[in-house]
């Protein structure tokens, strides 16, 4: 079994053969070679023999522990046990124990031929299972003649006859990750000691190993010199992906290391002596013979290209042969390496016994500091000059990493999945450094992602297979893991070995290696062979780099292969820029900082300014300087005594003490011109300036919306983290980084916007941005007690929302507890993540940041759902936002370098690139950023001295700077003087180190003095430390610009800067959120550093150059690339053929390609490095004679372009004098240059810039020429200049199209969770990157995240804390103040309800004089309601529409307003009135107090009630009504219950004695429909705190939905038949079931002894919209005066009134805000009609019930049926009820529609009725309701006398109905004894009877006398009740009947229609 065989060598030579084969795949990419062993074995091989005779040894071929390769098993998957065996380690699948120590003395039957044999078990490693193996399958003590095959029988449970290994092998559960092999698992010979008890015998002889060796070894010296077969390897396809460092997961490595391990224990060689003492010259070989023939058992993985052979090396000088080791992969070593590091120590380093001596003067010897990268085996142990050596352990973590498997992997049982090999992980390094330029720095990123890719495309089908059963475990895309594509540079061919075949030996690996290094000449030296310890190797190279033999050799590759040893690797680093830059990306940022500050302070860098200060043949800079002249007066000169700190940088100040000191314009007087000289141009005005960032956006509005619809989700959910009902104001709090100019510009900001004023928290006479600095915190030592102050005033501002917002959170992610007292990080930790903010429910956290990623990792704060991206302005060109902006930023940087039309705006200078890297090499003790700032100044001064006319044209300045600094410099001095206001252009010099920074400043403020151009531009130190230090003229000139009158005034900020001439140095280790102008033109990044590649570091830097474009210049349609020169050569644009000559430029477009050619022999003089880059080259190559031109001084001033636009600089054209004495008078004293001309870079996407027109009639100003520079720049993105190295990384592309940026480590403070991780999609939106790096990223142990775990949860979101993220300079600010606004104006919105508010109507013009009570009487007075007349006038305006009762008297207005629609509460007036504290709130409402209230009673649980039926008899129903309470157990203590069987009795009533001032005795009844969100329920507040028993009143099929919404209020349910009943039948059925309740209470009090008759009569009808109540305060000094007041104080002020029995019906005034203008005339107390909320005594009115088929105004038609009857009412005019619109359900809300659903009918009120018996479309509404809107809407055809006739009203008895309002009614009962107006000479109109009784009969009707003609309408139930009242009425008499006025209502005869007969008076 598992036999393998080898083929036949071709005549070809084998490493010829693969030599030419790796060659060709490292040369292509894209073609892929031909297999090595399809070359190789084409035919098989003949068998080595001895003595003539063949050796069968077959067998020993197969795969053990001894002979295991490096690289992974053959994959393989065991068959599932059968359903219910045992699989437990140690035991057979029938339960039986099988282990030795359990077997050792039982009685074993061991049938004959059998023998006991020992297997070996992975998963015991301390003990082995006993089998019996027929003798016959097993080898002899000479490992021969064993038959293949095998027969054996379980020990355990008895089974026999296995005749297979693999079937046996799962039957004892061995649990294997590879083919089960015999040869493997079979280890030992069993037998019986002395004691019998069963031991271990001999191991099992499965090879000849010692026979196999000594026969080799003859065969050798005979001369027999076996033919090599090929090393068991493929190249495999590999990627670069680019990743970071992997972090160090031990519980995984754990769970992990039994698959990692390719095999068991490693057996030692037999003979180490002769394995292991292999010198030059001496032939050793430690492999075994191949065997020929096919093979006799077909195996799954072979084929003729896969075969595994096993190898003969011989190690000789002139023939090198291949060797083979029996070796383990090393994978265990590396396990133990990593679990040992895991306990908080790095890895050791070094093997005790062996040390590496480091060479003396290695450092001034070699100039380099050799880099040595630590892989795979300890490192030996260094002495002697250690410091001249740097020792890493990435590569060792890398290599670590790589080999952890996924978790995913593991979940599965065994996995044929295994990681790389030792030797795959070494081979695949070399290659990758192959690949490697020379100037290119390695990547443990990218080599991190070669291995994925690698192990990938091994288990490409396995991992495909684990991934398809997975479910996402995150929200949005899952992303699992992708083949990433290639990248340029790295071979396409690298692949692992197909699953059949041998993986790669260690004994291939040194000579694979050295094939692979040949490739690439000297660069990359293998040490394999020739070495036998990595302490050897690395003496090795040390002696190399001292003899000066590795020069041109970049990186040494120590490889040891010793057989018996594990495999040991380093790489040593000898390259002279690759060492110095690992060497300073070993540093921190702040340790970079601190060494450049040391170097600086120790004078280090004086040799190399006086080495830049020589100009050869033309001098040195001082002495050119001391020759400049100022208009031909030669300037004294400067000793170098008197500024001897600007010629050293020993000596530069700190910067704290360089804060203040400023070059003023008064120094050296006489060498600088005198700024009064030019003091009138500041007069000029130039009509094209403008500012335009304080203006809010369309798009930032869209992003305020956004924050706040999270804000509202939260506040939504059912979480209940955030009540925003409870908040009635907000306040904020701004973090801010500790940088003085990004804490003003948020001031400026914050003050501009206005938000203060709108929040109530500035005065409005406050003006000054002062006075807003309490609200913006500097995250420096001064932030504790602010933050305090605001967690003090959260705890005691419960109302308000305060909101912190944590702008540029990226910055400081450190953890308190890891961070130091003195470098300031970790204080966002110590406060934002503190108990008190984390737990106040009234503070809002948001983070602001353009780059999110170190808040987004697996243990990230924030929720994915809490995350706000910013939005894209355009789509597909289209401008969403209308922005009229578009916005520029890091990627239409990068798109900008793959036009190649014209000039890129990002790109690199490789002049000076080309100096900074001959100064390094020079100086290899600097380090690279002094060495670069240096030179980067040198340059600027050189081109100051050349751009500013003062040196002598001798001087060649311009060999001694580069194109692009010259540029630069040429532009900033020529824009001022285009524009008449001096506007000019902002050059961004970014220092990182503080020390150097202020140098430059020093330096450049120098030679800008001894020019004398102190007033032509301004050199500002940017120090986030210091605030902003600008000159006097300046600062004067800014203050005409902006028109800022306050004589104190200084800008603080960037921004302010706007169109000032200057050169902004800005330091600091990162950019701290600072805005830059607009004005920003040059963004001169050439010095940052290269060593931090973290997305965050490069994007935040690039950022800087972000800017916003605008679009309204840009040109309908895209003419080509057009060349446009720089703002300087703006003058050159003069002639008045400006569109002819845009037109030439793309004619013209052929020729620079053609004079570049031609001028390329010049770029050999000034680039001795020439740069790949060629739109670099196309600065580079100028003529020198044109460059030249520049250090001339001249008089004219306005240059002309030439015809052709040629790159580079030319001779300059001049116009004639007369036009530049006409058109520049004001510039002619300044002497210009002309500038150097370059082309137009190009902008994608965004329009080409176009010339700004002045508007100004001055021919001065709107000549093209002189137009503002800086007008005409603002409309196009700054330019940015990169170091090389920098651009080479961006302007890369992975596979997706992204920037290789983009897959770097995204923050320094997080680590990658694994290696094997996909690449980020160009498809993917912000929010799936979010989800990436939740997934893939975690903190490191210094991140404050780390802390943010909690057991047995994946996330640990805090429910109040937002994200917001976008771009640079997008408008992040302005977005986040708009959002405070109007958050705040939402919370006042939520304070506030619309409120009816409409004035009383019907009431009479002239008020009556008469005044019952006194006006400020507490409670009516009995007797004198009595005597008050009843006001039959209904004053409510929502009854405007409806009848008007006639009421003697009364004259109504000829002005009434217009009918209004059936829906007229929608139309009706409102008013918006904040909430007072004692409203009632809807479902929407929570608060801490309410929890208790709204159903939260931690004594019961949540929707814990109870059902209960109750049954009462009611005349009028004529039938037994069955009711529902749904009783909440909290509220079971109002009602009383049966003893025996728990049956509802009754509700529990006070008596009219009791009182208490915390309870209310009257129950409230709040009949409601489709408001159970939005009605008005929640009385909590409004009782004040008083306990009230609230009874909702809901129909039948509404129960379950009022229930869910209100679990702890009472539900009277109404009965099935009352579904689609009105007010009407509610209001009956609370009345009737109230006045039962009360008979059973009395009956229960006095079967209980007590006084029956003092039962509490009185109950509470409430709408569902009543919201808050007031009094009126009749003391008040200025008439009577509102206040809110509770519920509470209202019901007990009516309960306590004095014979409140002897009322029926008591109420209150419904709210005005007119209310009160006539409170005097109307008293305090009247009598007349209630609505919406009164007091009902059911005692008293007990004989008037409510109309239980009413749908509109039943309560007019109680309350006339009421007085009518001699009961008192009383409305307390005192009081008053607002009640909220609320636009959704109510009893108003009415639906009538057909029976027919299915077809939409529009039906008209002319459709309600019909003729009897005709057929008409029936409709599914209620009788009773399409009668009430009948007679509503159609009155005029009914009663066309009664039309606004109000002397003569229709007669209505008994009854009062709506007939439209124009229609008046005169209401009289016909009961007797009633209350009925006089009606003596009052002719009627018409006659109203419906359902009339026995009280109405034909004389009563007699009383009352009607005008001819009127009309008569009876109403009945059916025809023939109609038919006999007209009968028993005598009707006929008096009035005139036709058969065709007889009506029904439309409804089909199962509804029970009404009719109607209507009639003519005779």
């Amino acid at each position: 079994m598992g036999n393998s065989y080898a083929g036949q060598l071709r005549t070809t030579r084998f490493e010829e053969v693969l030599h030419n084969s790796i060659e060709a795949s490292l040369r292509s990419n894209t073609v892929v070679p031909r297999p090595v062993f399809a070359q190789l074995y084409l035919e098989t091989e003949r068998p080595l023999t001895q003595n003539g005779r063949a050796e069968n040894n077959d067998y020993y071929d197969d795969e053990e522990e001894g002979s295991d390769s490096n690289s992974p098993p053959i994959p393989y998957q065991m068959k599932p046990p059968p359903e219910g065996s045992c699989t437990t380690d140690g035991f057979c699948q029938a339960g039986r124990d099988l282990r030795l120590a359990s077997l050792a003395s039982a009685p074993l039957d061991v049938p004959p031929g059998f023998i006991l044999v020992g297997v070996k078990s992975h998963s015991l490693q301390d003990n082995v299972l006993v089998c019996a193996v027929d003798h016959r399958f097993l080898p002899d003590e000479q490992g021969c003649n064993a038959l293949l095959g095998f027969l054996g029988n379980c020990m355990g449970c008895g089974q026999q006859g296995f005749r297979y290994f693999t079937e046996f092998a799962n039957h004892i559960n061995l649990k294997l990750s590879t083919q089960p092999k015999k040869q493997k698992h079979l280890k030992y010979n069993l037998h019986r000691n002395n004691n019998g008890v069963l031991v271990k015998g001999a191991p099992i002889c499965w090879r000849g190993h010692d026979g196999r060796i000594r026969q080799l070894e003859s065969n050798l010296l005979e001369g027999q010199m076996p033919v090599p077969p090929p090393p068991n390897m493929t190249l495999t396809h590999l990627t670069v992906g680019y990743t970071g460092s992997h972090v160090d997961q031990v519980s995984q490595i754990v769970e992990a290391s039994h698959s990692l391990q390719n095999g068991g224990d490693p057996v030692p060689p037999i003979n180490p002596t002769s394995s292991n003492q292999a010198g030059p010259g001496r032939v050793t070989s430690t492999g075994v013979p191949a065997n020929a023939g096919p093979p006799k058992k077909r195996h799954k993985g072979w084929s003729p290209e896969s075969s595994s052979t096993n190898t003969v090396s011989e190690n000789s000088k002139s023939s090198p042969q291949l060797a083979v080791s029996q070796n383990t992969n090393g994978v265990r070593a590396e396990i133990e390496t990593l679990l040992s590091s895991s306990q908080g120590s790095l890895p050791s380093l070094s093997v005790p016994g062996l040390s590496v001596i480091v060479p003396d003067q290695l450092l001034q010897t070699c100039r380099l500091q050799p880099v040595i990268f630590k892989g795979h085996g300890p490192l030996p142990q260094f002495t002697g000059n250690t410091s001249d050596t740097l020792v890493s352990s990435l590569l060792h973590s890398c290599y670590l990493s790589s080999q952890t498997l996924p978790r995913v992997y593991q979940h599965y049982g065994p996995s044929p999945i295994q990681p790389l090999s030792t030797e795959m992980q070494i081979l695949l390094t070399v290659y990758y450094l192959v690949q490697l330029g020379p100037e290119q720095v390695p990547l443990i990123e990218d080599l991190e992602q070669i291995f994925m890719r690698s192990w990938r495309e091994s288990h490409l089908s396995e991992i495909r297979q684990y991934q398809q059963p997975q479910t996402p475990t995150t929200q949005g895309r899952h992303y699992g893991l992708e083949v990433p594509a290639a990248v340029a540079g790295v071979p396409q061919h690298l692949s692992l070995p197909p699953q059949g075949q041998q993986p790669l030996t260690p004994s291939q690996l040194p000579w694979l290696a050295q094939l692979a290094a040949s490739s690439c000449g000297e660069g990359l030296i293998v040490l394999g062979e020739q070495v036998t310890s990595l302490a050897q190797g690395l003496q090795l190279t040390f002696s190399k780099l001292m003899d000066g033999h590795l020069k041109n050799t970049s990186y040494v590759v120590i490889i040891v292969t010793q057989p018996g040893q594990e495999t040991q690797s380093c790489v040593v680093v000898t390259g002279k820029h690759q060492c110095r830059a690992l060497a300073e990306s070993m540093f921190s940022p702040t340790e970079g900082l601190k060494e450049i500050n040391q170097q600086l302070s120790t004078g280090f860098a004086q040799e190399l300014i006086q080495y830049c200060n020589v100009l050869g043949q033309d001098g040195d800079v001082d002495s050119i300087l001391n020759s400049a002249t100022f208009d031909g007066i030669e300037s004294s000169p400067v000793t170098n005594k008197q500024e001897p700190s600007e010629r050293s940088l020993k000596n530069t100040p700190s910067p704290k003490d360089k804060h203040g000191q400023k070059d003023s314009p008064a120094e050296n007087s006489k060498d600088a011109p005198r700024v009064k000289d030019r003091v009138n141009s500041l007069k000029d005005i130039c009509t094209e300036y403008f500012v335009q960032w304080r203006e809010v956006r369309p798009i930032q509005l869209a992003v305020a919306r956004k924050l706040l619809s999270h804000v509202c989700a939260i506040a939504d959910s059912s979480t209940q983290n955030l009540d925003l009902g409870s908040f009635d104001r907000v306040s904020f709090l701004i973090l801010v980084p500790p940088s003085e100019v990004t804490f003003q510009q948020t001031v400026l900001h914050l003050w501009s916007s206005g938000v203060l004023r709108e929040l109530g928290g500035l005065e409005q006479d406050c003006v000054c941005p002062r006075d807003v600095e309490r609200y913006v915190v500097k995250m420096d030592g001064s932030a504790q007690a602010q933050i305090d102050r605001l967690i003090q005033e959260a705890h005691s501002n419960s109302y308000t929302l305060y909101i912190l917002i944590h702008d540029h959170a990226h910055w400081d992610v450190s953890s308190a507890t890891y961070s130091g007292s003195d470098c300031g990080l970790g204080l966002v930790d110590q406060l934002i993540n503190s108990r008190h903010v984390r737990d106040s429910p009234n503070i809002l956290i948001l983070h602001v940041t353009s780059f999110p990623f170190a808040l987004q990792t697996q243990y990230t704060r924030i929720s994915p759902y809490n995350e706000i991206h910013w939005p894209s302005a355009f789509s597909n060109d289209v401008d969403l936002y209308h922005e009229r902006t578009r916005y520029f930023g890091v990627s239409e940087l990068i798109e900008s370098t793959r036009s190649g039309a014209s000039l890129p705006l990002m790109r690199y200078d490789s002049s000076f690139e080309s100096m900074a890297t001959a100064l390094e090499e020079r100086f290899p003790k600097l380090h690279s950023a002094v060495i670069r700032t240096i030179v980067l100044i040198q340059h600027y001064c050189i081109a100051l001295m050349a751009a500013s006319g003062r040196i002598n044209s001798s001087h060649s300045l311009h060999k001694h700077t580069s194109v692009e600094t010259l540029e630069i410099v040429q532009s900033l001095l020529s824009a001022a003087q285009q524009c008449p206001a001096h506007h000019g252009h902002m050059v961004l010099l970014r220092i990182p180190s503080l020390a150097l920074a202020a140098w430059a400043h020093q330096r450049l403020s120098r030679v800008r003095r001894r020019l004398g151009l102190e007033d032509s531009f301004e050199i500002i130190l940017g120090n986030p430390n210091h605030a902003l230090n600008i000159g006097q003229t300046f600062i004067d000139r800014i203050k005409i610009w902006l028109k800022i009158e306050e004589p104190d005034w200084v800008p603080r900020t960037y921004l302010e800067l706007e169109a000032l001439p200057c050169i902004l140095i800005l330091s600091g280790a990162e950019p701290l959120g600072e805005s830059l102008p607009r004005s920003l033109k040059y963004c001169d990044l050439r010095v940052v550093s290269c060593s931090y590649l973290q997305r965050t570091t490069l994007e935040q830097e690039l950022g800087l150059a972000a800017y916003l474009v605008q679009t309204e210049s840009r040109p309908p349609h895209n003419n080509g690339p057009r060349s446009d020169s720089l703002e300087s050569d703006a003058e050159k644009l003069s002639s008045s053929e400006n569109e002819e000559e845009e037109g030439q430029d793309s004619e013209n477009s052929p020729l620079l390609s053609s004079h570049q050619t031609q001028s390329g022999s010049d770029n050999a003089v000034m680039d001795p490095l020439p740069s790949q880059n060629t739109s670099s080259a196309i600065v580079q190559k100028g003529s020198t004679e044109a460059i030249l031109t520049l250090a001339q001084p001249q008089t004219q001033i306005v240059p002309q372009l030439s015809s052709q636009l040629l790159p580079h600089p030319q001779p300059a054209q001049y116009q004639n004098q007369a036009q530049c004495q006409t058109q520049a008078p004001v510039v002619s004293q300044q002497p210009t240059v002309p500038p150097v001309q370059t082309t137009q870079p190009m902008v994608p996407g965004l329009p080409q810039w176009q010339k700004s027109k002045s508007s100004s009639p001055d021919s001065r100003s709107s000549s093209p020429h002189l137009s503002c520079s800086w007008a005409r720049g603002v409309m196009r993105p700054p330019s940015v200049l990169l170091p090389r190295a920098l651009y080479d990384i961006i302007t890369a592309s992975d596979s997706s199209g992204l920037p290789r940026c983009t897959s770097f480590l995204p923050h320094i403070s997080v680590a990658w969770a694994s290696s094997f991780r996909p690449l980020l999609s160009k498809m993917m939106t912000c929010t799936e990157q979010s989800l990436y790096y939740r997934q893939w990223t975690v903190p490191r142990s210094y991140h404050m995240d780390t802390s943010n775990r909690t057991e047995g949860r994946c996330d640990n979101f805090h429910p109040r804390r937002l994200l917001l993220s976008g771009p640079p300079q997008v408008g992040k600010t302005g977005a986040y103040l708009h959002f405070l606004g109007i958050l705040s104006r939402m919370l006042i919105r939520l304070m506030e309800v619309d409120i009816y508010d409409e004035e009383d109507i019907n009431y009479l013009s002239q008020a009556e004089g008469v005044q019952y009570h006194s006006s400020n009487a507490h409670w009516p007075n009995t007797d004198v309601m009595k005597t008050m007349p009843f006001d039959y006038n209904i004053h409510d305006p929502k009854y405007e529409d409806i009848s008007a009762v006639y009421c003697p008297g009364y004259s109504p207005s000829t002005e009434k307003s217009q009918v209004r629609q059936e829906d007229v509460y929608l139309r009706r007036r409102t008013s918006r009135i904040k909430l007072s504290k004692y409203a009632a709130y809807n479902t929407y409402h929570h608060c801490e107090q309410c929890h208790q209230y709204l159903g939260f009673n931690p004594r019961y649980q949540m929707y814990e009630s109870t059902l209960h039926a109750f049954t009462f008899t009611h005349l009028l129903l004529g039938e037994e009504i069955q009711l529902y309470f749904i009783i909440p157990k909290s509220k079971e203590h109002y009602f009383s219950f049966n003893k025996h069987g728990g049956q509802l009795e009754g509700m529990r009533l006070p008596l009219a004695s009791d009182w208490s001032p915390d309870s209310i005795k009257s129950p409230i009844f709040t009949p409601t429909t489709g408001r159970h969100e939005h009605g008005l329920f929640n009385l909590f507040h409004a009782m004040d705190g008083a306990s009230h028993l609230h009874i909702l009143v809901v129909k039948e099929y509404e129960m379950a939905v009022y229930k869910k919404y209100w679990p702890n209020h009472i539900m009277l349910v109404l009965p099935t038949v009352f579904n689609g009943a009105g007010i009407g039948a509610a209001h009956f059925l609370i009345k009737e079931l109230s006045y039962h309740n009360l008979e059973l209470e009395r009956s229960r009090r006095s079967e209980g002894g007590g006084p029956a008759g003092d039962v509490w009569p009185f109950i509470i009808l409430a709408d569902d919209s009543c919201v808050m109540w007031n009094a009126v305060d009749v003391d008040a000094r200025n008439g009577p005066v509102e206040h809110s007041v509770s519920l509470k104080q209202v019901v007990q002020h009516m309960e306590a009134c004095p014979e409140l029995t002897h009322y029926s019906l008591c109420g209150i005034r419904k709210w005005s805000s007119h209310g009160l203008t006539g409170f005097k005339h109307m008293g305090p107390f009247s009598r007349g009609h209630l609505h919406d909320f009164f007091l009902l005594n059911v005692d008293r009115s007990q004989s008037v019930q409510y109309d239980q088929n009413r749908f509109t105004c039943h309560d007019v038609d109680f309350t006339l049926r009421l007085h009518s009857a001699g009961l008192l009412l009383c409305r307390f005019n005192g009081f008053s009820v607002m009640k909220k619109q609320i636009a959704i359900g109510g009893y108003r809300t009415f639906i009538i529609k057909t029976k027919m659903t299915d077809v939409p009918t529009s039906v008209g009120p002319s459709q309600y009725v019909c003729a009897p018996d005709s057929k008409h479309l029936f409709l599914a509404t209620p009788a009773q309701l399409l009668l009430e809107k009948y007679l509503q809407h159609t009155s005029q055809k009914l009663f066309p006398l009664s039309i606004k006739n109000y002397a003569h009203p229709v007669l209505s008895v008994d009854c009062y109905l709506n007939l439209g309002p124009e229609v008046t009614v005169c209401f009289v009962s016909s009961r007797p004894h009633a209350i009925n107006i006089t009606t003596t000479g009052l002719l009627f109109s018409g006659l109203l009877l419906c359902f009339t009784d026995s009280f109405v009969t034909p004389g009563f009707l007699k009383k009352f006398t009607f005008l001819k003609g009127a009309t008569l309408c009876v109403i009945g139930a059916d025809r023939s009740s109609l038919r006999h009242t007209v009968g028993r009425l005598e009707l006929e008499e008096e009035w005139r009947f036709r058969l065709s006025d007889e009506f029904q209502t439309a409804n089909s005869k199962e509804d029970r229609p009404l009719f109607f007969l209507t009639g003519k008076h005779i």
